[in-house]
């Protein structure tokens, strides 16, 4: 028997969506194909021991699974629940309803828990401008994936969750935000403040200019001078961040896992690389491609 079910692949800062097929046949075998990384290879002991600790199992049969475009790479662990809900569909054990409806993602854990995943809010928003109807996924990542409108999004905690979803039709909690109420929640209430530094006047002037006017500034100084300190806080006197500045600072820290938890990012960021940074980890881009801190540090 063959099944489609769709997940979602983040190449930079974009979404593309992955149709997994699954196939189930007379035979013996496990087979994936479709460029998969050694995280998705490994898939099949993590759903294998997630289906055996909640009443399933993998079949004795031959299993074909295929991530297709084929001809692109895909990465990472959150394909885990795509397969095993195909696998289940394909070889008859649970009966799934409007599935095509669904972008699935997320890691299974052995008992069949679910592990958050990376790029949740790209990963919605394509969903929505390809018409799906919801997006289920890890229940940490849920409220970022909520913010895009016209867009079911459904966490879970466990894959028990979306078998019963699916096989017995049992409602799940949807995750609803609203985007205006993240946007202006703890706007005015930066982590820290620039009214707290003592003293320094010399260069708390400096900075202030520098916010004003949109220019750069170098601090140079002995170590315990107070230089780390000022920096983490000139982002309070900076304007605040604007909806769709909002937006895409979320959407860049979704790619790198940097939410969990949280809906829409209002602060401005701040970060810190070490002196011993690599160029690659600074700018971004490697094999598969990521952002670098500069990229994450933009507003």
């Amino acid at each position: 028997m063959l099944t489609k079910v769709f997940g979602s692949a983040v190449f930079g800062v974009e979404a593309t969506t992955i149709t997994v097929e699954v196939n189930v046949d007379i035979g013996v075998g496990y087979h994936l194909v479709g460029l998969p990384d050694n995280a998705i290879k490994e898939s099949n002991y993590r759903i294998a021991a997630a289906l055996l600790n909640n009443g399933y199992r993998i079949p004795g049969k031959k299993i074909t699974l295929n991530l297709a475009p084929a001809d692109l790479r895909k990465e990472g662990s959150a394909y885990d629940l795509t397969l095993a809900v195909g696998i289940l569909t394909a070889s008859g054990q649970i009966q799934s309803q409007n599935l095509e409806n669904y972008v699935i993602m997320g890691e299974l854990s052995l008992d069949g828990g679910l592990q958050p995943i990376k790029g949740a809010l790209p990963i919605a928003i394509k969903a929505q401008e390809e018409g799906f109807k919801g997006f289920i996924l890890p229940k940490q990542n849920a409220k970022e994936a909520a913010i895009v409108a016209g867009l079911e999004v459904y966490g879970v905690e466990n894959i028990a969750e979306v078998i019963a979803f699916f096989d017995k039709d049992e409602p799940m909690p949807r995750t609803v935000v609203d985007i205006q109420e993240e946007f202006y929640k703890n706007l005015d209430l930066p982590e820290f403040d620039f009214s707290d530094v003592r003293g320094q006047e010399g260069i708390k002037r400096c900075m202030e200019i520098a916010a004003a006017g949109g220019h750069n500034i170098i601090l140079i100084g002995p170590p315990g001078s107070g230089k780390t300190m000022l920096a983490k806080r000139l982002p309070s006197i900076l304007p605040p961040m604007t909806l769709n500045e909002a937006l895409e600072t979320t959407k860049i820290h979704s790619v790198v896992g940097k939410i969990k938890n949280t809906g829409l990012m209002n602060q401005r960021p701040f970060r810190s690389p070490h002196h011993t940074i690599s160029d690659v980890a600074l700018v971004g881009g490697g094999t598969y491609p990521q952002p670098g801190e500069i990229s994450i540090s933009i507003i």
